[in-house]
């Protein structure tokens, strides 16, 4: 019984309070989107960091407002509750990362991509080292064919978990900057400077940590 109650938390009661959170945070804050004039119509791989993902359902719609994107979500117990949150705010999964469930999560973002989705991920995680760039992103762009689109949320104001990935909430009233790269194309690349592209390009307006401020 108890394991039921504590599993109706985690993927009804939860994800509903955080995506409401998640959504007041959003009205409460400027936003300035800082993107490319224009946006490839074919699917794109998204990429941002795992600490800076709570605002990137806004980062998406703002260029692709009916566009469809699935996201990798580690296959662990806590990445049921973020599944279930990012639903809420139109963002389905793809269960599986480069930890657990790799094959089935690579798989299954390249054949998301050929059926004309955009596919999400985070290269650093589900558990890092954070700011690392893993062989993933490079294996799905090249064998899909997709170019890859950096997202970076940068909040004037924010709270930073003391996590390995610095996870970061940003506080109401301030401004928060939406930066969308332009299409990156790594497929005549090898695999070493294809990860050393994407992280020179993630890194331009990538935050500091809290403690550097």
């Amino acid at each position: 019984m108890k394991k039921k109650v504590k599993y109706f938390i985690n993927t009804v009661i939860l994800p509903f309070i955080l995506q409401l959170f998640v959504r007041v945070l959003y009205l409460l804050n400027k936003k300035v989107f800082h993107a490319p004039q224009q946006v490839p119509n074919e699917p794109i791989l998204v990429a941002f960091w795992h600490g800076d993902l709570i605002m990137q359902p806004f980062t998406y719609k703002h260029i692709k407002k009916n566009g469809t994107i699935k996201t990798l979500i580690s296959d662990h117990r806590d990445g049921e509750t973020i599944t279930k949150t990012v639903e809420y705010l139109g963002i389905d999964s793809i269960r599986g990362s480069s930890s657990k469930g790799g094959v089935k999560a690579l798989l299954g973002a390249i054949k998301e991509l050929k059926q004309g989705n955009d596919v999400a991920i985070t290269p650093d995680g589900p558990r890092g080292p954070r700011h690392s760039v893993a062989d993933g992103i490079v294996a799905i762009a090249q064998k899909s064919g997709a170019k890859i689109v950096i997202f970076n949320v940068i909040p004037t104001k924010y709270w930073q978990f003391n996590s390995w990935d610095k996870f970061t909430i940003p506080k109401p009233f301030g401004t928060i900057d939406f930066f969308i790269s332009e299409p990156l194309d790594v497929s005549t690349l090898e695999l070493q400077e294809a990860k050393d592209l994407i992280k020179n390009k993630m890194m331009i307006h990538t935050m500091k940590d809290e403690d550097e401020k």
